[in-house]
């Protein structure tokens, strides 16, 4: 694991042997996201659909509170970022490297102490995205 700067943010990187495909799946799939992100207890698109550029909907924390949230980029298979809030928020890159993928996510330069939950979410999604590739 691997902390830097990238795009003028803090990030947290992780190399994995997991097909970049299979990780975006799971970064994009709300579904999947209470198993990888130490802060979601759930999630929900006010929409049916795919996560896009402006996608709208609400993540839950572990204590209940729903915080509504907003897609605010979206490169298909590469990355994408969102408020929530109202507030910027992480930002999530997947990588084509050398067989593999590399994982960064990235944070606002006023939110560097959320890095270490981001660091704990980089090897569940590399291990949930190694067993879709496997299937």
């Amino acid at each position: 694991m691997d902390f830097g700067f990238r795009r003028g943010m803090p990030t947290v990187e992780l190399r994995s042997d997991a097909a970049p495909e299979a990780v975006w799946d799971v970064i994009t799939d709300l579904d999947t996201w209470p198993q990888w992100g130490p802060t979601v207890s759930g999630a929900e698109l006010d929409e049916a659909g795919a996560l896009h550029l402006g996608s709208q909907g609400r993540v839950f924390t572990p204590v209940g509170v729903a915080l509504p949230f907003t897609i605010t980029e979206f490169r298909p298979r590469r990355c994408w970022a969102w408020k929530v809030a109202g507030v910027g928020a992480t930002r999530h890159e997947v990588i084509a490297e050398n067989g593999g993928s590399r994982i960064v996510f990235g944070v606002p330069w006023w939110a560097t102490a959320y890095l270490p939950v981001c660091a704990i979410a980089l090897p569940r999604i590399a291990r949930l995205a190694s067993a879709r590739t496997t299937r």
